[in-house]
């Protein structure tokens, strides 16, 4: 994994939780459990998880009996979403690096990724994982951000946070998650990884933001960015935070911001 997905620590993932979650995560959350459904699997492998906004949706959505397998990096985002479950449901929670899966060959129906692939750093190789211990039929669903500029709440974020930033340098994390919206590249690497049968889809969402304010504090606090800021002399992060909010008011005056990401689905033929 990447040092950035490494650095999901402190208080970042409550920050991530509140901020972001109910603001660019919870409908496409929605969708790809819904995917995961329709396949009616008996084993679930949920793959860097984080603050579990997608495990919540797929423990709703999939059949009771199945058994769902939630793992991040990280122990401090999986903390955060064993609190979204009740002990009697059927989840497990597990520490997993995706590119070293640790389960046998051949033992999940079905594996979904909200979000990450971006941070892996080899990409064929993480796909590569992740088909060995899929079940022959079983299906890989995984979701990446479009670029930045079909984002443009990540364009203000890296803008706004730049300019605190001294001129021969600027923060580097949302370079990160919205490099990696090629389908062309995307689906190359999956085949690399030995993935036959792959496909994808766009979907675009006219996104409300309920509260510009938290959503500033969640793309300030709620990711490594922090660190970049906390890191300068004499920047306060409230000052940030406000910058971004005022900002994201101007840009988007209807209260509503596009977004658009791909979903991605391999099957272990």
């Amino acid at each position: 994994m990447t040092d950035n997905a490494a650095k999901f620590i402190g208080n970042i993932p409550e920050n991530y939780d509140q901020g972001l979650g109910p603001h660019i995560f919870i409908d496409y959350a929605k969708d790809l459990a819904r995917r995961a459904a329709r396949l009616n699997p008996a084993l679930v492998l949920e793959l860097a998880a984080g603050t579990g906004i997608v495990s919540r949706e797929l423990r709703n959505a999939l059949s009771p009996q199945c058994d769902l397998m939630v793992s991040d990096l990280n122990p401090p985002m999986l903390e955060v979403a064993k609190q979204k479950f009740n002990k009697d449901e059927n989840v497990n929670f597990k520490q997993i690096n995706a590119m070293e899966i640790d389960f046998p060959d051949n033992h999940f129906d079905v594996i979904i990724c909200q979000f990450g692939t971006m941070f892996f750093p080899d990409k064929p190789a993480s796909y590569a994982e992740a088909r060995r211990v899929l079940k022959p039929g079983g299906t890989y669903i995984f979701n990446t951000w479009g670029s930045m500029a079909q984002n443009p709440f990540s364009q203000i974020a890296h803008k706004v946070s730049g300019q605190f930033f001294p001129e021969d340098s600027s923060p580097q994390f949302y370079k990160v998650p919205f490099s990696y919206g090629d389908a062309h590249e995307v689906m190359d690497d999956m085949r690399r990884g030995g993935f036959e049968t792959v496909t994808h889809q766009v979907i675009d969402i006219d996104k409300p933001v309920s509260d510009f304010g938290l959503f500033a504090k969640g793309l300030v606090l709620g990711n490594p960015l922090i660190d970049e800021i906390r890191s300068l002399e004499n920047v306060d992060e409230t000052d940030v935070i406000k910058a971004l909010e005022s900002k994201l008011g101007t840009a988007f005056p209807d209260g509503t911001m596009p977004l658009k990401a791909l979903i991605f689905e391999g099957r272990k033929d």
